[in-house]
């Protein structure tokens, strides 16, 4: 969610003067999402295929991130991150496409058009970046983005309610009482 409240706010303000103010908000993102992505890679926590939306794309989401962030620091040129952005993009909106279909999770409907817009955010990063004289291009882009965190927003802080509740009692295999 705070990625794509960045982006968007790079893309209606910050787009061409004072880019750096956004890079290390940038850098953590991506740092959060790409460790987490690759914990999840490579620990397998859920159950069936949901590692893959949840952990192949925050990785992919991360390092787009971190690319991102590094290059607003230095002042490189972002567009070989807006290709990367295109090719995760169109991941992302194939995984949506693909969670609507399958029904996965317990809110498909939500978590479907957030891995959509989250893609079609992508999809738009390369023209937004390119066509910088162009507000319209910049302001659809930051539309999508910010309703893609608030569907993120809306899921995750809905899932931080959810999961203190159901894990207030679990305990670490170590830590539980034994079996009668």
């Amino acid at each position: 969610m705070a990625g794509f409240v960045l982006l968007a706010l790079h893309f209606i303000k910050y787009q061409g003067t004072g880019e750096k103010t956004l890079g290390p908000g940038f850098l953590v993102v991506g740092f959060v999402a790409t460790v987490t992505g690759l914990a999840m890679i490579f620990t397998w926590p859920l159950p069936g295929s949901y590692n893959i939306p949840f952990g192949e794309l925050s990785v992919l989401f991360g390092t787009l991130f971190l690319g991102a962030g590094t290059a607003l620091v230095k002042g490189w040129s972002l567009t070989g991150i807006g290709v990367y952005a295109i090719v995760a993009g169109l991941a992302a909106v194939v995984v949506g496409v693909r969670i609507l279909a399958l029904k996965m999770t317990s809110e498909p409907l939500l978590s479907g058009i957030g891995f959509i817009l989250s893609g079609l955010g992508g999809l738009l990063t390369l023209p937004a970046y390119l066509v910088k004289k162009s507000r319209t291009v910049r302001v659809v882009a930051a539309v999508i983005l910010l309703a893609a965190a608030a569907i993120w927003a809306f899921s995750g802080y809905g899932s931080y309610w959810a999961h203190l509740q159901s894990f207030a009692t679990w305990a670490p295999p170590g830590m539980r009482a034994p079996a009668k």
